[in-house]
Parts: structure tokens; C-alpha cells; sequence
């Protein structure tokens, strides 16, 4: 989040105001907002609820939460909680007054404006996404500046609506922040000046959306200074009056107050920063990679640094006679007193990413947006933390639900009454139509119409009913009370009815038409009324096996409602007129049959799952949607922007998505009426699996290395590769043998799924073989001198050769008892060991460590650990 808006203290001494500081958003600044349209507050009922912000308060972004959060600087507590759907991870930019809180979504570009006393969304407009444009707000003045395309736009931040005509200025603008007296300033590079945009009179009514306001007045231009050459890097502070400008090429700091300018030259190198705004006269100027700041007073300089490491330090902030320098790499806060000297620091708890400084009402407030935790400074510089996720407060998460009562079932009684009972009287006749009774737990069995020394019990789904035999000019009552198998409910009383014969015609036709937004349009033609007025008309619907009063109508049509006749049902209707006297008709035809039907229920039990052996692919599955009255003909299947239609079983794959990506899956039924509610889950495609190297040993002629894999969500494989030899299997340890002894082996550890290879290399040196030159003495003293002695131009016990031969290729002889690193075996002269007086004879040669890689045989070497030649690999 960019917070934008400030306060002073001298400003706060005599007239409590919010000092916008808001402008373009910096790379390390700049924010992203949800569809701010579906703004709402966790929690917030009736208007009454409603909450104005207070002073010394400031709306702070958490993004992990998707909401935000309104701390209350003199207490250090969270008051408010506004929710931001579909904002999770997302930042945001803020401008913010004591009235209004104007937030830009920097992915869609939309702004939209809050009115704090409501708190509610008042208005939204379109920007062109990105980083380039940014938003500023001071008291009632609102400003969208384009800095790519240097347009500066004055809104009506009650309806986002244009005021007059925008600023021009040339592409490539910085900055957009007001100072302290109104100014809305910005540096244009290209030019080597900063101007200064004053705003037009906010009208009286709001300026109506699309439209254009003012009373013909417009934003202006009141000033322009020239502060560097043209085409040189500028960047500003807004001051309490004027501002400063940081010419990041020259290394040199311009502040203009008034008429007044000065330029202070800086001994700095790299790159320098400045906060958006500056409380007081002190100008911090921060160098992230240095770890230094500058801090230039009326030309007097002072420099300091700041402990730690890293480029992570924001630009340094002035309050209360202090410098706070926020590090985001580690989450700490240094604080200096004037002259540069460490005070204090302290922590953000759990800080992940940037943190946000902005002065406030006379606080400063440090945000965290990556985190639960913020911290607010007063003036005499007590720290206080805040939890922006606390509960105790409006919209905060509501308590966890207490456990399920023990189910019981509900209490049987008798049913109530009917909510309203109706009649009309006819010729000698009067119709009697009630509306449903509460069953109170027990099925109604049967309705009781009680009137004109009668009584007539009928079905429960027989809610109309007519009753002959009356006498005509003689006023009746009509009761009815409904029966269940608990008894005889309380009854509910009609209008009083006088039967006559002076009664109007029926109509002498009915329609219906059932309409897919669930209503039934029912249509006849005017009645005569025989010499009276016809005052209404009352229909009733007609089922299988069922009859109830559908409404009444002084027109010549009745829209009954949707959802009062029950979806997938087949109904017709009978229309009554009743005249100026109250004599009601007889029952007109009935009508056509219709069936009511509307959009589909949404499907249930959506599940979606990674398809685990292909790439990019997910599968929906869902059980089938309440038809509502019409057959389902397809189902509609959005994900990650492609459509794909179902119209047979309730599955689908959709791929061609990227790997490891995160797929948002709509579905919705689809009948006659259209598309129905959507049902929404996500699901990642299969991402390539992750390798991780966690241990590896080796023998004399094997490797062994453990590894533990993140499979992506897929089947993964693995192999491993040493010397060329391979191994394949398990995704735990593999080992790959037939390797030489003593000898260095790169290894790659290979995991593959559908999405892709990855792989992790290391090495391994395998153990090593040695023997023992064996020339033992025998009882023959000629053959002494084969092992104690050197023989020239003769030969030698334990003679070495070149090759697996003696031949004259000797490279000389190892004394008996010589201990020798062995590589590998090779067949070649059958040798005995005759000399040595044992029976020990073999064709085999072992290649060992003499004179570089040369031959001894077998015969006249044992190999430690029991003289297993088959230890060794063939050469």
C-alpha cells in the first residue's frame, strides 16, 4: 500500500485538517487493488452502523487478509475493519482525508472513492493500468495524475467525475503530491522544473458521473521553477510549504518555499531517495545502497549511517525532531535524533516485504502490509504496536461458531393459523381462499372452512374453495383452521361477505405464460362488469390435485411472483371479477397449462483437482444443478480464461494452462431461461516436481544418495546417474553400482512428472581397495632374492608391469608387505604364486596405484577384507 495524506502540527493548532501527500507511486511503493465495487465492511449491518473517521487515524492495507484496517493513532488500536474481496496478496494505493479514502487498483486501473462517513463506495472510474499513474486527495481536492502521459486531472472525489479541464505537461512526469498548503506539485524532467497545480472550487452539488463539472472553472498551473538542467532524474518531498527536489544526477537537493530557493550540493554516491513528504525543515535524502542518509537543513548537512546490510532501507523519514529509517529486508526501524545519533530501533513482528511511513494526524504510522502487525509513533515518540486483525472492533471475524447443539427434533404441535383468509361473495355463493398454515413439525392432514351454519373440511392442497346455498343480501363470516395429526390449530376469520345477484361476468379468457425469471404472467380480457365498476381481480392458481388463491390484480394481468409456484410444476388459472358491490363472478375458463421454470440452482459439490499425469490440466467435477423447471442443456465451464461446454455428464479436463499455475474453475447450468448461479473452487496444474539432495554415501563400487521430492502435484519419477550407470525407482534413495573404487563420481538425481524435469547434481568419491604385495620367503634360498633384493637386468618378486603380462614391460616391484591402492581387475598371464610356496594361481591382473595406473598380478597380491577379487570392477 502507498498511504497518501498528512497532517502538522502547526496546521493541527489551529485548524484540524488532513494534508494529502499522495503522487506517483515509487517501484518499491506501488500497490495493487481488488475491484474496490465490492467493497464492504466485516460485519456492518444497518446504516446506523455507519462510522465517520476520526482524527488521528489512518486506513492501513493488509494484504494478507485482503481488508483494511483503521488505527486510531492516540489509543494504537484498530477501530475498523473494511473487507476488500479478492485483494489476498494484492497492494494497494491510498489517498486518504479525514472524509474521503480514494484506492487505485494498479493491476485493472480502476479508482474508486469511499465516503468515510457512509462508508461506502460512492463512486468508481477507469485509469490505465500499471505503474505510471497514481492518485492524490487533499481535503476535498482529488487529482488522478497520468505521469506516462503527463496529464494532471482534477475529480470530483464524490463521484470520481472530471472537474474542468486537465494540466498538460509533457510525458514522463514524478511526483504528485500536495504540501502543505495546497499545492499539488510534480517535477517534469524533460524540462528541468517543478510546477505547481492548484485545484479548482469543489461544487456545491457533486458533479454528475460522465459528466463535467466546475461551473466552468478548471485546475491550474500557478507555477513553474527551473531546478536542473533538462532530461536530468528528479525526485520530490512536498514541505510544509514548497517543496524539495533531488536532482539524482547532480546529486544536489533544491528547496523552494515562497520566492525562496536554495540548492545544496550533496557527497554522495548512487543513487538517493526522498519520502514523499517532509514534516519540518529537515530534508532526508537516503541512499538505499549505501546505508547512509543526508539530511539537509537550510543548506547545512549532516550525514549518517545505518546499521545493518543490505539495500533494503526506505527513504528515511523526518518527525518530531527524529529520523526514522524503516529497513525491509529485516523488518527493523532505526530511529536518530537530529544530528544522526542512534536512539533506538524496534521490530515489526513477522514484517515480510515493505514497510509504509506516513505522518499522520500527528502520529506516524508504520505499516506492514505483508504482515499482522503495525506500529504507531506519537510526537513523543512512545511506540505503540497494533494488531490490525483484532476482533473486538466493527468488522472484525466474528467468534468461532460454539459446537453444534446436540440435535433434537424439533417440537410437534398443533398448526397454526392460516396467515390470511379471503372471500368474495357471488350469487348466492361465496369463494373462500386462505393462504398456507405453519404445520408446526407435523404435516398438515386437512383445512376446516367454518361459516353459514357449515362446515367442510378439504385437502391441503385445496386453499380455495366456493360455498353454494347462501342467501342473497345476507352478510357471512368464513373461518378456517387447518388440522394436523396433533389436532386443530387456532382458526383465522375472513372479511365479512354479502352475496347478491348483482355480480359482473367472468372474464371470458385466461392466459398464461410462464417467463424465465421465474414469474407467470397471467393475462385476461376486461370483464363486464353489468352495469358496475369492475374494482379487481382475483386468480387462482390451479395444480394437480391442488388449488390456491395466486393474487389479486385491478389490471387485466397479474405477475405472480417467482418462487410462489413451485418449479417443474404444471399450473393453470381461473380469474374471478368482483365489482364496485363486491359481488364477485362466477370462475372464468381456465387457462393453458403452463410449467413456471427459471435459471438453474448452482451445481453442487464442485471439487476440481490437478490432473497429476498431464501437464497443465485440471478436472471439475460437480453433481447436477436443480433444473428449476426446465431441462438442463448444458453446463458452462470457465477456467483461467477458456470456456468449455458440457453437455454430456458432469466432468471435465480443461489444460493448456501453465505449470504449477493456479486455476480459478466456474461452473453454471444452463436451461431454457439461461445461465444459472456459478459454483467456484481452484485447483494448481501439476508444477515440476522440486529435487533436494539430503544425504550420500558410497561403497567400493556403488553410490547411494538420498533425496527427498516435491512431486508438483504430479506422479513423479526418479533416476540417478553416476559414471554413465543408472539407477531408477524410488523417489527416496537410488544407487547405482558397478563403479570403481576410489574414484570421483558427479551424480544428477533426476524427478520428472507431466509438467517437466528437474534435477539436482552433487558427487561421491567411491571407496577405495588396497592389498598387500604378498612375496613370502620360502624354504628355497634362490627364491629370497625374488622379495629382499633388487636384481638388475634380472627379475623381482612383486614386479609391477604395464601391461597383464610379464613381458619386458616391468615398471619395477613393490617390496613384500607393500600396501597398494587397487582400481579395478583385468585377465591376462595365468600367474602361480610357486615362489611363494602356496597354491595361490590366477589369469587375473588387479590395476593398481604404482608409477601412475599399472599391473600386478593377483597371484602376488591379497586385497584386504578376505581377498574377494570380485570386489572389483573389470577394467
Amino acid at each position: 500500500m502507498v498511504t497518501t495524506g498528512n497532517g502538522t502540527a502547526e496546521v493541527a493548532a489551529t485548524k484540524r485538517r488532513s494534508l494529502g501527500r499522495g503522487g506517483l507511486v515509487t517501484i518499491g511503493t506501488v500497490v495493487t487493488l481488488v475491484a474496490a465495487m465490492g467493497l464492504t465492511i466485516l460485519g456492518l449491518g444497518a446504516a446506523d452502523h455507519a462510522v465517520a473517521n476520526y482524527d488521528a487515524s489512518s486506513w492501513l492495507w493488509s494484504s494478507l487478509r485482503s481488508e483494511m484496517a483503521r488505527v486510531n493513532g492516540t489509543t494504537g488500536r484498530v477501530d475498523t475493519r473494511l473487507q476488500i474481496p479478492k485483494g489476498q496478496n494484492h497492494t494497494m494505493q491510498v489517498a486518504q482525508t479525514d472524509r474521503f479514502l480514494i484506492l487505485r487498483d494498479l493491476n485493472t486501473g480502476q479508482v474508486s472513492s469511499l465516503d468515510l462517513a457512509t462508508l461506502q463506495i460512492t463512486a468508481t472510474t477507469k485509469t490505465t493500468a500499471g505503474v505510471g499513474v497514481s492518485v492524490a486527495l487533499q481535503e476535498d481536492a482529488a487529482f488522478v495524475i497520468d505521469a506516462v502521459q503527463g496529464i494532471v486531472r482534477q475529480l470530483d472525489p464524490r463521484t470520481l467525475a472530471p472537474i474542468g479541464e486537465p494540466v498538460n505537461y509533457p510525458p514522463g512526469l514524478t511526483g504528485g503530491q500536495f504540501d502543505g498548503d495546497g499545492n499539488l506539485w510534480l517535477a517534469v524532467p524533460s524540462e528541468g522544473t517543478v510546477s505547481a497545480v492548484t485545484a479548482a472550487p469543489l461544487p456545491a452539488e457533486p458533479v454528475s458521473a460522465g459528466g463535467q463539472g466546475g461551473g466552468g472553472l478548471s485546475p491550474k498551473r500557478v507555477r513553474t521553477v527551473d531546478v536542473a538542467n533538462p532530461s536530468h532524474d528528479l525526485t520530490i518531498s512536498t514541505l510544509d510549504h514548497g517543496v524539495a527536489v533531488l536532482n539524482r544526477t547532480m546529486k544536489t537537493l533544491t528547496t523552494i518555499d515562497g520566492d525562496k530557493q536554495s540548492s545544496t550540493p550533496l557527497t554522495m554516491d548512487g543513487l538517493g531517495s526522498l519520502p514523499p513528504r517532509t514534516n519540518g525543515t529537515q530534508v532526508p535524502v537516503t541512499v538505499p545502497e549505501q546505508r547512509h542518509v543526508w539530511a539537509v537543513d537550510k543548506g547545512h548537512v549532516k550525514d549518517f549511517g545505518v546499521p545493518g546490510k543490505g539495500s533494503g532501507l526506505q527513504p528515511a523519514v523526518a518527525w518530531a525532531g527524529r529520523f526514522y529509517a524503516a529497513d525491509n529486508d529485516s523488518g527493523t526501524v532505526y530511529v536518530f535524533d537530529t544530528n544522526g545519533r542512534p536512539i533506538s530501533q524496534f521490530k515489526i513482528e513477522d514484517a515480510r516485504g515493505p514497510l509504509e511511513m506516513e505522518v499522520r494526524e500527528n502520529y506516524l504510522f508504520i505499516n506492514a502490509p505483508n504482515s499482522q502487525m503495525a506500529t504507531v509513533v506519537d510526537d513523543k515518540h512512545q511506540v505503540r504496536t497494533v494488531d490490525k486483525y483484532a476482533n473486538d472492533v466493527l468488522g472484525g471475524d466474528p467468534p468461532p461458531a460454539p459446537p453444534p447443539p446436540k440435535r433434537e427434533d424439533p417440537p410437534v404441535s398443533k398448526p397454526g393459523a392460516p396467515r390470511t383468509v379471503t372471500a368474495t361473495a357471488g350469487n348466492t355463493t361465496a369463494r373462500v381462499s386462505w393462504s398456507p398454515a405453519p404445520p408446526n413439525g407435523s404435516a398438515i392432514t386437512r383445512y376446516v372452512v367454518e361459516g353459514a351454519d357449515k362446515e367442510v373440511s378439504v385437502g391441503a392442497n385445496q386453499r380455495s374453495i366456493e360455498v353454494t346455498g347462501l342467501t342473497n343480501g345476507e352478510e357471512y363470516r368464513f373461518s378456517v383452521h387447518a388440522v394436523n395429526a396433533k389436532g386443530a390449530g387456532p382458526a383465522k376469520q375472513s372479511n365479512p361477505v354479502t352475496p347478491t345477484s348483482e355480480i359482473p361476468d367472468a372474464p371470458t379468457s385466461v392466459t398464461a405464460e410462464a417467463r424465465p425469471d421465474g414469474t407467470v404472467l397471467v393475462k385476461w380480457p376486461e370483464a363486464n362488469g353489468q352495469g358496475y365498476d369492475i374494482r379487481k381481480y382475483a386468480v387462482t392458481a390451479v395444480a394437480a390435485g391442488a388449488t390456491a388463491p395466486a393474487g389479486e390484480s385491478t389490471k387485466t394481468e397479474l405477475v405472480v411472483p417467482a418462487g410462489q409456484l413451485e418449479y417443474g410444476n404444471q399450473y393453470a388459472f381461473q380469474v374471478v371479477s368482483v365489482n364496485e358491490k363486491g359481488g364477485a363472478s362466477e370462475a372464468s375458463p381456465i387457462s393453458n397449462s403452463v410449467v413456471p421454470f427459471t435459471t438453474p440452482e448452482k451445481p453442487e459439490s464442485l471439487t476440481v483437482t490437478t490432473v497429476q499425469n498431464k501437464a497443465g490440466t485440471v478436472k471439475a467435477a460437480w453433481a447436477a444443478a436443480v433444473e428449476n423447471g426446465r431441462p438442463i442443456t448444458k453446463y458452462v465451464v470457465e477456467a483461467g480464461g477458456k470456456k468449455v461446454d458440457v453437455t454430456d455428464g458432469t466432468s471435465v479436463e480443461v489444460g493448456g494452462f501453465g505449470e504449477g499455475e493456479t486455476i480459478t474453475v466456474k461452473v453454471r447450468a444452463v436451461n431454457e431461461a439461461g445461465e444459472g448461479a456459478e459454483a467456484t473452487e481452484t485447483a494448481r496444474t501439476v508444477a515440476k516436481p522440486g529435487v533436494t539432495v539430503t544425504g550420500k554415501s558410497a561403497t567400493t563400487s556403488a553410490v547411494t544418495v538420498t533425496f527427498r521430492v516435491e512431486d508438483g502435484g504430479g506422479n513423479a519419477t526418479c533416476s540417478l546417474d553416476a559414471g554413465g550407470k543408472t539407477d531408477s525407482g524410488s523417489c527416496t534413495s537410488l544407487t547405482v553400482t558397478g563403479l570403481s573404487p576410489g574414484t570421483a563420481y558427479d551424480f544428477t538425481v533426476s524427478a520428472k512428472n507431466a509438467a517437466g524435469t528437474t534435477t539436482a547434481q552433487g558427487s561421491q568419491t567411491t571407496d577405495a581397495v588396497f592389498g598387500i604385495a604378498t612375496c613370502n620367503n620360502g624354504p628355497d634360498g634362490d627364491q629370497r632374492t625374488y622379495c629382499d633384493s633388487d636384481r638388475p637386468n634380472a627379475r623381482n618378486g612383486n614386479e609391477i608391469f604395464a601391461s597383464t603380462s610379464q613381458s619386458s614391460n616391468q615398471v619395477g616391484w613393490a617390496s613384500p608387505g607393500s600396501r597398494l591402492k587397487a582400481f579395478c581387475k583385468k585377465s591376462g598371464q595365468n600367474i602361480n604364486a610357486w615362489i611363494y610356496n602356496d597354491n595361490k594361481e590366477s589369469p587375473w591382473w588387479i590395476q593398481v596405484d604404482y608409477s601412475g595406473k599399472n599391473y600386478i598380478p593377483w597371484a602376488w597380491f591379497d586385497l584386504e577384507a578376505g581377498d574377494n577379487i570380485d570386489i572389483l570392477p573389470n577394467c
